[in-house]
């Protein structure tokens, strides 16, 4: 599986952005999708995942109630809506992909495939 993210530029804070990662090669709809972001000096964190039907999600805490996930498999993509966003949220974000449903993600999560990263960042 090949993954594309784009979608990511400069953006004040409280605004939105939406990412996109286009995924090619296999079957996109039997794949669980996620998104990751690492900022300067950090490690990876985790962001969202959706599972393949697009009717289970799973959110990193920073996330909830800001960030949604969604699919469209027809279009082999998968989005991040971000509204309210904060400067704290300046990362370069991921887009990967795994075969199976990993029931809890954190920043420790291994994905199978891993796309480029678009850059996000947030002025205060």
């Amino acid at each position: 599986v090949q993954l594309q993210a784009s979608g990511g530029g400069l953006v004040q804070s409280g605004g939105s952005l939406r990412l996109s990662c286009a995924a090619s090669g296999r079957t996109f709809g039997g794949y669980v999708m996620g998104w990751f972001r690492q900022a300067p000096g950090k490690s990876r964190q985790f962001v969202a995942a959706i599972r393949w039907s697009g009717l289970t999600t799973s959110y990193a805490d920073s996330a909830k109630g800001r960030f949604t996930i969604s699919r469209d498999n027809a279009k082999n993509t998968v989005y991040l809506q971000m509204n309210s966003l904060k400067p704290e949220d300046t990362a370069v974000y991921y887009c990967a992909a795994d075969s199976s449903w990993k029931y809890y993600y954190d920043d420790s999560t291994r994905m199978e495939y891993w796309g480029k990263g678009t850059q996000v960042t947030v002025s205060s």
